[in-house]
């Protein structure tokens, strides 16, 4: 039988690659703001660029804020790379 404790945090290393190292500027140019700004009420976010991939790092206090955070990361990779398809 599972006890009934809630979760006391939730953290995750999540690496998203590119195809290339100009690529991962681009988006990581774009999105950087939105980490640096986005509320931490009850999860933070941190962005790194490392060569052709970006590296988030969440660390949240329950379940709930952990998917909000992974939905936020996910939302502004794809509109950055919606919007760099538009561009190009």
């Amino acid at each position: 039988m599972i006890e009934d404790t809630p979760l006391e945090s939730v953290k995750s290393n999540i690496v998203v690659e590119f195809d290339s190292g100009d690529q991962a500027q681009i988006v990581y140019d774009s999105i950087i703001l939105e980490f640096e700004t986005a509320p931490d009420f009850r999860s933070s976010m941190t962005i790194d660029l490392v060569g052709s991939s970006i590296h988030i790092n969440i660390d949240a206090e329950d379940s709930t804020s952990f998917r909000a955070s992974v939905n936020s990361a996910i939302k502004w990779i794809n509109l950055a790379l919606q919007i760099n398809d538009l561009t190009i």
